[in-house]
């Protein structure tokens, strides 16, 4: 006789949020596997004319999800006023990008299994993917415009599969591996 679990099971997810889950998963796996088997040092490495490396796009990636799904709970205040950055703040940004000394590969790779997971749940628990927030002061969004959960999901998408064919390219100029192909 099998012992009956004490932790609730949470439905299988259909539907659209099956769908967004599904989606921003592939594009995570892929980044992820970018990373399979590299060193720290060769995380850090930058392998192109781009300040990029395969260990920052992690730790990138994981700090743009952590601040959009802070946006979908809390709205733009879980976002700085991008307008009224110092010079401090964006190269405090630009350290987004890289592996820092100190930051591990596998410790920025926690760090972003962590992040998917509380994305997923907030996807499968949040009552209406419509919630809409205005968007943060920022010169690159339009002023007055909003943005719901579901915009939201699209952009952290678009954005890790895009920060996935950047590092497939560091990646590939590091030791010929590819992500696909």
């Amino acid at each position: 006789m099998t012992e009956p679990t004490t932790q609730p099971r949470t439905p299988a997810l259909t539907g659209e949020r099956a769908d967004l889950l599904e989606q921003l998963g592939k594009a995570r796996y892929f980044l992820r596997f970018t990373a399979n088997e590299l060193t720290d040092a060769q995380a850090a490495e930058r392998s192109t004319v781009s300040e990029l490396c395969v260990g920052g796009l992690v730790k990138h990636v994981t700090g743009v999800e952590n601040s959009w799904i802070g946006f979908i709970l809390e709205g733009p205040s879980a976002m700085p006023d991008f307008t009224a950055m110092t010079e401090e703040d964006w190269a405090h940004r630009q350290d987004s990008f890289r592996l820092l000394p100190g930051e591990t590969l596998a410790g920025v790779l926690a760090d972003y299994a962590e992040a998917a997971r509380r994305t997923d749940e907030l996807v499968a628990t949040l009552p209406d993917l419509d919630v809409s927030h205005p968007l943060p002061k920022a010169p690159w969004f339009d002023a007055d415009t909003e943005w719901s959960a579901r915009r939201v999901l699209l952009h952290v998408i678009a954005e890790t599969a895009q920060h996935a064919g950047h590092a497939d390219i560091i990646r590939e100029a590091l030791d010929g591996a590819k992500s696909m192909g």
